[in-house]
């Protein structure tokens, strides 16, 4: 997590700096993984191609949207977004696309990444509410949603 400057905070900022923080995780983790993504999108082969080619495209799509979605509600409650790749890849649980991977192996790093990603929503959702930033804690839920639904269907595909 990033970590918050020693100055004297009333509790209120100290809660926001947390929301800040949480949602700044996730920045670098969507950042990651849209590129980890794209990278599956392309080097995807076998007969499952056509069905995984687009099935990354979508969730690439997504990806992107959070990004988005997340900085924009950081700079709406006063934070700073990640907004390089060196402070993403530092800051991100998700790591980057190895090199030659199965399109089966692809589905499991990336349903892996998934299930790191969701529950750091789900504590991410909690520092929200904690703070009373109900708004947050809304958006974050639908981004849980959705991403439990994709990694029902990536565990699906691996049988």
């Amino acid at each position: 997590m990033i970590k918050l400057a020693k100055t004297t905070k009333t509790q209120a900022q100290t809660q926001d700096d947390k929301v800040v923080a949480a949602l700044n995780q996730h920045v670098a983790d969507f950042t990651v993984l849209y590129t980890k993504l794209h990278n599956f999108h392309w080097y995807v082969k076998g007969p499952t191609f056509f069905a995984l080619h687009t099935k990354f495209e979508e969730l690439y799509t997504q990806a992107g949207a959070y990004v988005d979605e997340l900085a924009e509600r950081i700079l709406a409650i006063g934070g700073n977004p990640v907004a390089t790749l060196k402070e993403s890849l530092d800051l991100s649980v998700v790591k980057e696309a190895k090199k030659n991977l199965s399109a089966e192996e692809m589905v499991a790093d990336l349903s892996a990444d998934f299930d790191k990603e969701i529950a750091q929503l789900k504590e991410s959702q909690e520092t929200a509410e904690k703070a009373g930033d109900e708004m947050t804690a809304d958006m974050l839920l639908g981004m849980i949603t959705e991403l439990e639904k994709h990694n029902w269907m990536l565990k699906s595909y691996l049988g």
